[in-house]
């Protein structure tokens, strides 16, 4: 039978084996978490530098916030995989599995709450893409008659002839919207 001493010497140096074990497994998975999200922040930067490009030769510079929104989605996206990878790199593959389908349902809840956020900024691309549907046009819209102000991406401001501003939910403009011809326009 060991004494007291012998077996808390054998514990300490069980226990520095195991740490020194432990740690010369975790270097190589550490060397390629850092390897990889250094590649991963040089690919990101690349492709959302490439997307704003593209984005800018799409839209007109009056609707930077459209491109600016969608190279915002798309970098979250990209940085939250990245996230997901470098987890499963360093080892925590479960982690990063639960971190996936909670985001997923969180999502979907956050989208099912924001739907009509989200209608109305769908709509609004439509709008700010309508060569028809411009600031300064005439327009009639639901229960509105006035003049387009302003196109947003979630809603659209029209001024009254009685110089109010009718600041309406683009959802409810797109559908329901008619260009009224002037007088001297339509004798033309």
């Amino acid at each position: 039978m060991a004494t007291p001493v012998e077996y808390l010497t054998d514990l300490a140096d069980e226990t520095v084996w195991e740490f020194l074990d432990g740690i010369s497994a975790a270097v190589p998975r550490l060397v390629t978490a850092i390897v990889f999200l250094s590649l991963s922040y040089a690919a990101i930067k690349v492709v959302l530098v490439l997307l704003r490009r593209f984005f800018r030769g799409v839209y007109p510079e009056e609707q930077d916030l459209v491109a600016s929104l969608w190279i915002t989605v798309i970098g979250v996206f990209l940085w939250f995989g990245a996230a997901l990878v470098l987890l499963k790199i360093v080892g925590l593959g479960d982690v990063a599995a639960s971190l996936g389908t909670g985001a997923g349902f969180l999502a979907l809840g956050v989208s099912y709450a924001l739907s009509e956020m989200i209608e109305d900024a769908v709509a609004g691309v439509y709008l700010l893409r309508d060569p028809d549907f411009n600031p300064g046009d005439r327009v009639v819209t639901g229960s509105f008659t006035g003049t387009v102000k302003a196109i947003e991406l979630r809603k659209s401001r029209i001024e009254l002839a009685d110089g109010g501003t009718a600041v309406v939910a683009n959802r409810d403009v797109e559908p329901k919207w008619t260009k009224k011809v002037d007088d001297a326009e339509a004798a033309a």
